[in-house]
């Protein structure tokens, strides 16, 4: 049986997009796999009584080595803040390429814990900073120092013990640009050294709380249990400053997207599942509605969501029981067909994820088609007629074309940079200053506009000279003959309209990162977590694949 990849003028929809979740695809289960063969080591542990002071942890493979560099720092509770223009963090982190030497220590530690103000060397590839989670991380320190384990229920609401506020790469403040390492096998797949980082970070915050407990009381102190650190994640805080990134990269979003579409088609296209798929498929629902009980939040947005998507994997629950449907052909297509028709969004991707549990050998040769090499599709097919442009414009972005940019309601947001930390910014056209500074993110009100320039020029005129008297055009006519190749490479909404929910764009692109308990503080920034459930670096050479729908019990 042959299916069709879901439509992109569906799939593309920003409250769509917003209901993506982490599965097999995602960045952080995929460097797990591809590194488990890699030796982990803690090179250096040189912290004081109260946890202050420098750690490095490394992998190494072949001869090639990539070595985390912890700098834990005292900071007083008024200078913690998760807020972008924060100058104070509890650690701050860099990836460093190799094996740091002494003067490399001394020369980051002046650095790094100044994150954007200081200046790393080609030597480092990432950078990073974390806050801890003060009263879930003084909590585990006091019950580790008086013999006994924290309270699971307690921790299991925060999920981890730092929250991390930024992950830098690719040249930014002096980091190694990507040309220099994009030929490296190990890290061809996205984010795999912002992954790295990440993950090594999770390590360090274990040693940190076992450390400082031993140091408080060194007869009664205990270790953390290695079930409670597998099922603490990392935190992170994140604001509005990814969200331009997935306009920015439309080459790089159709790969993600068509990975995805992709693997979903072909699993629909099973004909008969075998009864091992059928138990690791089950046994993920299972997992999941327990899991899903421990997502807290405040924000009654995601409540809403939270409670559709139980509500829902309920009634998905009941109808595989009532219904044997993997005894019948074609199952995945069956289940994913009654869902698109039963349940709505969030849960609908919810099991699109779920599906792919089973199958590695689907997912895997997808996992090495999410990169790309941008600059080959940037360049314009000047050549190329009015009459292609038009064609399209009209095929590919006909929703687009249907909203009026007449309307207030349609322009009433404008992005920008934002002077102090250089991350874009949302802002009110209507009530704030500085939309004269405007980045050009508005692709559809753009792409409504060329229509309209294009109206009255003749079919046969080239591209190229169209574009000598509408250069201010030239992005979004680029955009347009990258879609015609790319089908998943556009959002196809209006990123500036009054009813533009920002946080979907955080979360497509977080849940392509792996993040899971979207926990959002306002219409702007949340908080997820990340590797929670995940194995411990001893675990890594053997380790149960659904990690991610353990929960702590």
């Amino acid at each position: 049986m042959k299916i069709n990849l879901r439509d992109p003028k569906k799939i593309m929809k920003l409250s769509k997009l917003g209901c993506f979740h982490q599965s097999k695809l995602s960045f952080l289960r995929s460097f797990l796999k591809e590194f488990k063969t890699w030796k982990y080591n803690r090179d250096l542990f040189d912290l004081d009584e109260n946890g202050f002071g420098r750690a490095v942890y490394s992998f190494s493979k072949n001869k090639r080595i990539y070595s985390l560099i912890c700098f834990a720092n005292k900071i007083d509770d008024n200078e913690r803040s998760d807020r972008v223009i924060a100058t104070k963090w509890d650690a701050a982190f860099t990836l460093h390429d190799g094996i740091p030497s002494k003067n490399d220590l001394d020369r980051l530690s002046e650095n790094v814990p100044k994150q954007e103000v200081g200046r790393m060397s080609y030597k480092e590839l990432t950078l990073s900073r974390a806050n801890k989670s003060v009263r879930i991380f003084d909590h585990v320190v006091d019950s580790l120092s008086n013999g006994r384990q924290p309270d699971k229920s307690k921790i299991s609401e925060v999920g981890y013990l730092y929250r991390t506020t930024a992950v830098y790469g690719s040249g930014k403040f002096g980091l190694a640009d990507r040309f220099r390492i994009k030929n490296r096998n190990e890290i061809f797949g996205p984010f795999r050294l912002e992954m790295m980082l990440v993950y090594l970070v999770r390590q360090f915050t274990f040693d940190q709380v076992n450390h400082i407990a031993k140091y408080k009381n060194p007869k009664k102190a205990i270790k953390l249990d290695n079930d409670i650190c597998r099922n603490l994640g990392i935190g992170n805080s994140t604001g509005l400053g990814m969200a331009p990134f997935i306009v920015n990269h439309p080459t790089l979003l159709n790969n993600w997207i068509s990975a995805r579409e992709n693997v979903l088609k072909k699993i629909r296209e099973i004909k008969v599942v075998e009864k091992k798929s059928e138990d690791i498929f089950k046994n993920c629902l299972k997992k999941s509605l327990k899991n899903i009980s421990s997502w807290t939040t405040d924000s009654e947005f995601q409540k809403k969501k939270i409670l559709s998507l139980n509500e829902d994997l309920i009634k998905f629950t009941k109808f595989l029981d009532e219904n044997p449907l993997f005894q019948s052909e074609y199952p995945f297509n069956e289940i994913y067909l009654w869902s698109e028709k039963n349940l709505k969004d969030e849960c609908i991707e919810y099991i699109v994820s779920m599906m792919m549990e089973p199958f590695d050998e689907i997912v895997e040769p997808y996992v090495y088609k999410m990169s790309s090499e941008e600059d080959k599709f940037f360049t314009i097919p000047a050549s190329r007629t009015i009459q292609d442009l038009r064609r399209i414009l009209e095929e590919k972005y006909s929703d687009i074309l249907k909203i009026d940019f007449s309307k207030k309601e349609s322009n009433q947001n404008f992005w920008f940079i934002s002077k102090n930390k250089e991350e874009p910014r949302l802002a009110d056209r209507f009530h704030d200053n500085g939309s004269e500074l405007e980045q050009p993110l508005a692709i559809a009100r753009d792409i409504n506009e060329l229509y309209s320039r294009i109206s009255n020029v003749k079919n046969s005129l080239k591209v190229g000279k169209f574009l000598l008297e509408n250069n201010d055009l030239r992005h979004v006519v680029r955009r347009a003959f990258i879609i015609e190749k790319f089908p998943y490479a556009e959002i196809q909404d209006n990123t500036i309209g009054s009813e533009l929910v920002a946080i979907d764009m955080l979360r497509l692109k977080l849940s392509f990162f792996g993040a899971v308990k979207f926990d959002p503080r306002s219409d702007k920034w949340l908080r997820i977590s990340m590797f929670q459930g995940a194995p411990l670096p001893e675990d890594l050479n053997s380790f149960n694949d659904q990690w991610v729908y353990n929960s702590l019990n």
